[in-house]
């Protein structure tokens, strides 16, 4: 059980409440009046028709990056250890759509996949295509869990409510738009969220910076580079942060869904810079913003997020209201996108379910797709119980990703001789070191261990953040290693550049 953290509420409590459950309303109706154009078929419902221009792909990428990891989070992390520790969660995701503009938008819009376990279904084979899957929706769980663990604390902090039960509304509320919708529910709330979270971020800086002046503590501030070079000032876990993000965080299956879902690949190239300047902004001043409260008020995570603080204690009750009322829409367009990602991942690569096309048949893979969604987010549920950190399981969700799955997606992507046998190995060493690693170290990302620790003197917090890069270089190596061992199963295999469009190896279209 987590420890109730209760700070103290103010009088404009029940107005702060009321602004915030009307924004919600607002998101709830737009997402399920706009679940219409779902029409009983999955590929508008996993994909959105692959018909969404650059502007809604931009927007949700934005607020897939921008969600309450990413703030929350954010905030707590730079008042507690400086601003790269922070700031690192923001600019590792825009790192990330960096290289997916750069790289990857053009190509993995052309192939016309549902979801993301099908590239490694075309590049590789059925049993690639299952442990790709049940690694991809294990780190999401634990991605839309961090979600939930912001709103807790929200409805703990601004309501009779408490934190458990914070959670499970949280969940329930974006379930009702999205197992009705799906990508066309999250593409279209995703604009009212961005112009919410976007308008709150730059209110939220403005005010501060006007009251208070923009304050660094001494050795904390964006410029103050110890952070990046020293490792008793936690460059190791800041620079674990950024790569795991940036690089790991391209094994998204939220971020490809959206990706494609936009109309052409040029589309999807274009949404993705423009999803990695914003993403980069807005992290950048919210970091900024807790650093100040920490140098100008004196505000200490220990209390309780940082950002909850201001907001509750200080700020205006409008600023209040619309701060917060950002901070629940960029959990909001994550969680339901991780959840639908995640759901259609267990039926349509694990399960096995094909899309139905035949006229006068319902879709199967929309129905279990929907079905699904329900065992995903009570795995979400416990988690965020258990485990009531918020930018911490951003990050590892995604360290597991690097660990594990980026060489053989990547490398997968560009080099030919990548084959299943590699990718199999890569896997499941990077797995093992990493878990390994998670048990022995007594802190993660630079907060005590409490999800998977083994009491031990072999291992200190020192090796905290170099775990990250130990078990992505060693999944990488094997990769490498063992692809050019079986480099005769790369000949033997067919290449996805060489195979037609649409076409996977067990999975119909």
């Amino acid at each position: 059980m987590i420890e109730t953290r209760q700070i103290c509420l103010t009088e404009e409590l029940p107005v702060i409440t009321a602004g915030v459950g009307l924004s919600v309303l607002v998101v709830l109706v737009v997402g399920i009046a706009v679940a219409r154009k779902v029409d009983g078929d999955s590929t508008n419902y996993l994909v959105a028709g692959r018909q969404l221009g650059v502007p809604l792909v931009a927007v949700a990428l934005t607020t897939a990056a921008v969600d309450s990891n990413a703030t929350v989070g954010n905030t707590d992390l730079s008042a507690t250890y400086g601003f790269w520790a922070g700031a690192s969660l923001a600019l590792g995701l825009a790192v990330c759509l960096l290289l997916a503009g750069l790289f990857l938008a053009r190509p993995m819009n052309q192939m016309g996949l549902f979801t993301l376990g099908d590239f490694f279904a075309r590049r590789y084979n059925r049993p690639v295509e299952v442990v790709s899957s049940v690694l991809m929706i294990f780190a999401f769980t634990i991605l839309l869990a961090g979600n939930l663990v912001a709103m807790g604390f929200l409805m703990e902090t601004f309501t009779s409510m408490s934190y458990d039960a914070g959670v499970v509304l949280a969940v329930c509320l974006v379930l009702a738009y999205t197992i009705g919708g799906g990508l066309f529910s999250d593409a279209y709330t995703a604009v009212i969220q961005a112009v919410i979270t976007g308008v709150a971020t730059v209110v939220l800086f403005v005010w501060v910076a006007s009251e208070y002046g923009i304050a660094i503590p001494d050795g904390l501030g964006p410029f103050d580079l110890g952070q990046l070079t020293d490792t008793g000032q936690g460059a190791a876990v800041n620079w674990a942060t950024l790569i795991s993000l940036g690089i790991g965080d391209l094994v998204a299956i939220d971020f490809m869904q959206r990706i494609f879902a936009a109309k052409s690949p040029a589309a999807a190239q274009k949404a993705c810079f423009i999803g990695a300047g914003a993403t980069a902004v807005v992290g950048v001043l919210w970091s900024l913003i807790a650093l100040t409260s920490v140098s100008a008020l004196g505000l200490s995570s220990e209390n309780g997020p940082i950002i909850y603080q201001l907001l509750d204690d200080h700020a205006p009750v409008m600023l209040a209201i619309l701060s917060l009322s950002g901070i629940v829409a960029a959990s909001f367009s994550t969680a339901s996108g991780a959840i639908l990602a995640t759901s259609a991942v267990a039926v349509r690569n694990i399960a096995g379910v094909r899309r139905q096309v035949a006229p006068g048949h319902r879709d199967p893979l929309l129905r279990w797709t929907r079905v699904a969604m329900l065992p995903v987010v009570v795995v979400a549920v416990v988690l965020a119980i258990r485990v009531s950190q918020t930018g911490i399981l951003l990050t590892l969700a995604f360290d597991l990703m690097l660990a594990c799955l980026a060489g053989p997606f990547l490398l997968g992507l560009f080099w030919k001789r990548s084959t299943s046998t590699a990718a199999l190995v890569a896997a499941g060493v990077g797995l093992v070191v990493r878990l390994v690693l998670l048990a022995l170290v007594p802190t993660l990302y630079g907060v005590p261990n409490d999800l998977f620790y083994i009491e031990n003197s072999m291992v200190d917090a020192g090796l905290d953040g170099w775990a990250t890069m130990v078990a992505a270089a060693v999944s990488l190596l094997a990769f490498v290693v063992t692809s050019l061992l079986t480099r005769s199963q790369a000949d033997e295999e067919i290449d996805l550049r060489t195979r037609p469009e649409g076409e996977l190896s067990v999975t119909g279209g």
